[in-house]
C-alpha cells in the first residue's frame, strides 16, 4: 500500500488547492539551528510566522478538554529596540520545543481613510499613537490563539500604508509571543500574558536600526524617516512606550542580552514541563481497563454499544476485505478494491447527512419529488498519511469536494502523536462558518484512537460541531481506543467497514520504519519506533501485516 500512499500524496502535495490554507509546522523547518548570529541591524523581521516546530503534542487530555492555554510573551520596546530579535534568539535557546508564533502589534493598524493615508505618504500620520492600534482586534486574535483554537490575523503593508483586504489564518502555537511597542500599554493585553517582557536600547542605536529598516523593507527616505522619528516617534516613546516598561516582569537589554535570553528560555522551559501531558501513553495503557459501554464487568463492547455504523456483511464485501487483507494479493488488485471499499463506505456515510424534499422538472415536463442535501457547507479532511486512498471514493461520490488534511505521526520515543501540519478548507477556518459545516474525516483506521482523537480536537478548535463529523474508516480495532473516542465524542458518527478483534503493541526497528514510510528521513535518529497493529488487520503488498502503514501511525 505504499507506492499507493505516495502517489497520493505526491499529488497532494503538488496539486493547488486554492480552498485551502497551510498551517505548516514541519519538523524539519528549524531555521535557527546552526543559523549565523543576526547582525545589529538587521532588517529581517518576521512576523505572523510559525517560527519553529518538532510537532504538537496533545494539548488535551483524555476528556477531550484542553489541559492548560498557550504560553503567552508579551514584548515591548521602542521602534527597533530589537524586539523581534529577542524573540528570535529566545526560540533558538529553547532548542527541540513545539510550535512557536511571533505576532506583531504592527498589524493590527487601524484601516485608514484615503486623507490619512496622503498623510502617511507625508510622513505627517502618527503610527506611534495607542489610537492608531486596534487594540481589541489585537485582544481578540491573541485570546483566541491563547485558548487553542484558530484565528485571522489581518495584513497591513507599510508600503501602502494600509490594511489589506486579506487576513493570515494561525492556529496550533503552544508558545506566543506579541511583540510590539505598545504590547505592554493597555491594560487588557497585560491580562493575556504569562511572561512580560521590555527591551532596552540606546536612541542613538534604535534610530540607527529604523534608518536601515525604513529605507530597505519600506522604500522610505532618510529625511522623511528623521521628521517622522522627532514628530511622533520619539515622543510616542517618552509617553507611552518607556512607562509601560514598569508592567515588565523582565528588563533585556538591546544588545548583549545572552544571559536575560537564557533566564527566558529557562523559565519557559518548566512552564511547558508543568503543562506536559502523556496522552497516548495513558490511553493505550487504559485499553485493557476500558469499562464496557454497558454496565457490568469489563468486557469488550459489542458493535451496538459503540455507536458505530459497519456497513452490511455482504458477501462482497467479505470478498473485498478477503482481498485487502492477504498479503498475497496483487498490488493492481490492492488499489483497486481499496478504492471501491473507500466508495461504499463514503456512499453509506453520506446517509449520515441531513436531506430536505424538492421538487424538480423532468425533461419530458413532468414534476418530480426528490431529496437534496441540506448543509451550508461540506468538506472532507484527511488524516495523513493513511487516510489518502478515502479521499478517491468521496471526490467520486460528492463532485469537487474541497478537501484538507491533517499530517499526524507518531514519536519515535514515546509513541505520542504529533501534530505536523494543518492544511485545512476554508468552511473550517473560518469559525463562523464552520458551525455549520460537514466534515468528513478520513482515515484508514481506528486503532489506539490516538490519532483519530487528535483531529476531531482541531476540528472543534476550529468551531465545528460534533455532530456534524463523520469519522470514516476502513477498520476499527474493538479492543483499541475507539470505546474511549465514543465515550468522548459521543456525537461524532463512525462509519466503518469491519471491526478487528485484536490491537497489539510492536517495536519497528529504524530499517523496518523505513520500509513502511520510504520519505521520512529526517524526523528522528531513533532506533526503534512504537507501534499497534491492528489484527488481522489489512495487508500490505510484499510485507506482512506488520508493516502496513496503517498500522504503523498512531491511530
Amino acid at each position: 500500500m505504499t507506492d499507493y500512499l505516495d502517489a497520493r500524496v505526491r499529488y497532494r502535495t503538488e496539486s493547488e488547492n486554492t480552498d485551502a490554507s497551510s498551517t505548516v509546522v514541519s519538523p524539519l523547518a528549524t531555521p535557527f539551528i546552526n543559523a549565523r548570529p543576526t547582525p545589529l541591524l538587521s532588517t529581517k523581521t518576521p512576523v505572523n510566522t510559525i517560527l519553529k516546530s518538532h510537532g504538537r503534542p496533545p494539548w488535551y487530555g483524555r476528556d477531550g478538554q484542553s489541559i492548560s492555554p498557550a504560553f503567552v510573551i508579551g514584548i515591548a520596546g521602542g521602534s527597533s529596540s530589537g524586539k523581534t530579535h529577542v524573540a528570535r534568539q529566545v526560540v533558538r535557546a529553547l532548542g527541540s520545543i513545539p510550535t512557536v508564533v511571533i505576532v506583531s502589534q504592527d498589524s493590527f493598524y487601524k484601516k485608514h481613510t484615503p486623507e490619512e493615508v496622503a498623510l502617511a505618504f507625508a510622513s505627517r500620520f502618527d503610527l506611534d499613537h495607542p489610537d492608531s492600534i486596534d487594540m481589541d482586534l489585537f485582544a481578540a486574535c491573541l485570546s483566541e490563539l491563547k485558548n487553542l483554537q484558530q484565528t485571522n490575523i489581518p495584513v497591513y503593508s507599510f508600503t501602502e500604508h494600509q490594511r489589506l483586504d486579506e487576513a493570515k489564518y494561525l492556529y496550533g502555537a503552544t508558545i506566543i509571543i506579541a511583540e510590539g511597542i505598545l504590547t505592554l500599554h493597555d491594560p487588557e493585553m497585560r491580562k493575556l500574558y504569562d511572561l512580560k517582557v521590555f527591551v532596552q536600547a540606546d536612541s542613538d542605536l534604535m534610530l540607527a536600526r529604523r534608518i536601515a529598516r525604513d529605507t530597505k523593507e519600506r522604500g522610505r527616505s532618510v529625511e522623511g524617516i528623521l521628521e517622522q522619528y522627532l514628530r511622533y516617534v520619539k515622543p510616542s516613546y517618552d509617553n507611552f512606550v518607556l512607562p509601560s516598561a514598569r508592567h515588565a516582569d523582565i528588563i533585556v537589554p538591546g544588545k548583549n542580552n545572552a544571559v536575560a535570553i537564557e533566564l527566558i528560555s529557562t523559565h519557559i522551559r518548566r512552564q511547558l514541563e508543568r503543562r506536559s501531558r502523556h496522552f497516548r501513553q495513558e490511553m493505550a495503557a487504559s485499553l485493557s481497563l476500558e469499562p464496557s459501554l454497558s454496565r457490568g464487568p469489563p468486557r469488550e463492547p459489542s458493535i451496538e454499544e459503540l455507536g458505530l455504523t459497519v456497513l452490511e456483511q455482504t458477501p462482497q464485501l467479505k470478498i473485498i476485505y478477503t482481498i485487502l487483507r492477504d498479503q498475497t494479493s496483487t498490488r493492481q488488485d490492492f488499489i483497486f478494491f481499496t478504492d471501491r471499499l473507500a466508495t461504499l463506505l463514503v456512499e453509506r456515510a453520506m446517509e449520515q447527512l441531513p436531506y430536505r424534499e424538492v421538487t424538480v422538472e423532468t425533461p419530458v415536463g413532468v414534476q418530480s419529488k426528490g431529496k437534496a442535501i441540506d448543509v451550508e457547507s461540506l468538506c472532507g479532511v484527511t488524516i495523513l498519511r493513511s487516510g489518502g486512498p478515502l479521499e478517491l471514493g468521496l471526490q467520486r461520490v460528492i463532485n469537487d469536494v474541497p478537501i484538507g488534511s491533517l499530517l499526524i505521526q507518531s514519536d519515535s520515543k514515546t509513541g505520542e502523536p504529533l501534530l505536523f501540519q494543518v492544511k485545512l478548507p476554508t468552511c473550517i477556518r473560518e469559525r463562523h462558518r464552520a458551525v455549520n459545516t460537514w466534515v468528513f474525516l478520513l482515515d484508514a483506521q481506528i486503532g489506539t484512537g490516538a490519532a483519530g482523537f487528535m483531529a476531531i480536537r482541531v476540528l472543534l478548535d476550529h468551531g465545528v460541531n460534533p455532530a456534524h463529523i463523520i469519522f470514516v474508516t476502513f477498520l476499527v480495532a474493538r479492543s483499541g481506543g475507539v470505546a474511549h473516542l465514543r465515550r468522548t465524542f459521543p456525537e461524532v458518527n463512525i462509519v466503518t467497514g469491519a471491526v478487528d478483534d485484536g490491537l497489539r503493541e510492536v517495536w519497528l526497528e529504524n530499517a523496518e520504519r523505513h520500509a513502511a514510510f520510504p520519505d521520512e528521513d529526517g524526523f528522528d535518529n531513533a532506533q526503534q519506533h512504537k507501534a499497534w497493529v491492528v489484527e488481522p488487520g489489512m495487508g500490505h503488498i510484499g510485507k506482512p501485516p506488520l508493516f502496513a502503514p496503517e498500522a504503523c501511525q498512531t491511530q
